[in-house]
């Protein structure tokens, strides 16, 4: 018995599904994004699972660090020869630990190695404290033209239950100082943090909604493998508490006129990131720095790269000219699940035919697993777009799972 397939996009002929090709056909590249990784931090967080370090003696190693990732660059340009670099991200870590004359002086190598975009959005994300923000002008002066603050709470006793070494006052004063040089700024919260009822994570909302700023990213607080809150688990909200947080969070964003974009991102009208954007729209990246991941397409195919992690064996790996710790081709049975785990974190979804300009495949080839996500209610499928449901968008682990290669 042959199964009907609902058409995917206007045809003549009926939908038919089509086999996947031994290689990514792409008609040309993505778009093409730098991401730049600065892995130092006065202390590393008890929940945090992301490549940071506290400085060793003698402190961060500025120098080496800058003429290492402009090394990295310069090794990189024949993958990305002649493209165009539409956003910057420099994350961390703690990059906002770097001094000006240093940020100054990457950004120039950028702009000398790269053809970038003179619209090209450039991130730096910041934590609060009195010596980084006195750094805000200094840092606008460069080039960066968006700054994201890890603020995560206002109220002392939550910061000091999730490890922070700053407090609310550095909080707010930090943002003033951000609104003053930057005209984009994204602040960063967390919810379900130990001990935190409702009424405490609306407060630490309306206290960042106060503040004007166009964009906000809100995280649930979760315990990550190999941090020590996994090992020593703190005493959080219980699942329907968390889940109360979130509507009301989300809720009272609308209210407010954040467009919830992304799982975790709300951003007024124009305000979303738009390196996050291709992040989701499943574009091209390259990173560097230690740790630094990358996603590159070409006409052989399409590869995902890691340098090496620690910040030492990369510093060490520079002076040779050797970056990369693994690297990979992303074979096409994988391509579906990768697309979708990307776009379908977008509220939106993202356009049908997007689908086949990131990946080099045709939409048809996966006929059969979209209209099995349709029909169990995770998926839906109109004017143009792929977007997950609200049940989608609820059960997104499921939703996904429908995409990975058998």
């Amino acid at each position: 018995m042959t199964r009907r397939i609902i058409p995917l996009t206007p045809a003549a002929s009926p939908a038919r599904t089509l086999p996947l090709p031994e290689r990514p056909q792409l008609e040309a590249p993505p778009p093409l994004s730098l991401y730049v990784h600065f892995p130092w931090c006065v202390r590393k967080c008890p929940y945090c699972d992301f490549n940071s370090h506290a400085p060793r003696e003698g402190g961060i190693p500025e120098r080496a660090w800058l003429d290492a990732v402009l090394a990295d660059l310069q090794h990189a340009l024949p993958q990305v020869w002649g493209r165009r670099v539409h956003s910057v991200f420099i994350g961390g870590g703690t990059p906002s630990l770097m001094s000006a004359q240093t940020l100054d002086a990457l950004l120039t190598g950028i702009r000398m190695l790269l053809p970038l975009d003179p619209l090209a959005e450039i991130t730096l994300e910041a934590n609060p404290g009195t010596v980084e923000a006195e750094r805000f002008r200094d840092y606008r002066a460069a080039g960066v033209n968006r700054l994201s603050l890890g603020i995560q709470s206002f109220d002392d006793a939550m910061l000091a239950r999730i490890g922070r070494i700053r407090g609310g006052d550095e909080a707010r004063r930090a943002i003033e100082a951000a609104t003053t040089h930057f005209e984009r700024v994204n602040l960063d919260l967390m919810y379900a943090l130990p001990e935190q009822r409702l009424e405490m994570a609306l407060g630490d909302l309306e206290t960042a909604l106060g503040f004007g700023t166009e964009h906000l990213s809100c995280y649930h607080l979760t315990l990550e493998p190999n941090t020590p809150f996994a090992h020593d688990p703190p005493s959080l909200p219980d699942d329907d508490v968390a889940a109360d947080m979130q509507e009301a969070i989300e809720s009272r964003l609308a209210a407010a006129g954040f467009e919830h974009y992304e799982t975790s991102a709300f951003a007024r009208p124009h305000g979303q990131s738009r390196h996050n954007l291709n992040y989701w729209t499943f574009g091209d990246y390259l990173g560097i720095g230690p740790g630094a991941h990358g996603k590159l397409s070409s006409h052989e195919g399409i590869r995902r790269e890691m340098r090496h992690k620690h910040p030492a064996r990369y510093l060490e790996g520079a002076a040779r000219g050797d970056f990369i710790q693994e690297a990979r081709e992303v074979s096409v049975t994988e391509l579906p699940f990768e697309f979708m785990m990307n776009a379908l974190r977008l509220t939106e979804g993202a356009p049908a035919k997007l689908f086949a300009a990131r990946t080099g495949l045709p939409l048809e080839a996966i006929g059969e697993r979209i209209e099995a996500a349709r029909e169990r209610g995770l998926l839906e499928m109109r004017d143009g777009q792929i977007r997950p449901s609200p049940q989608g968008r609820r059960f997104l682990n499921d939703l996904l799972q429908v995409f990975l290669d058998d």
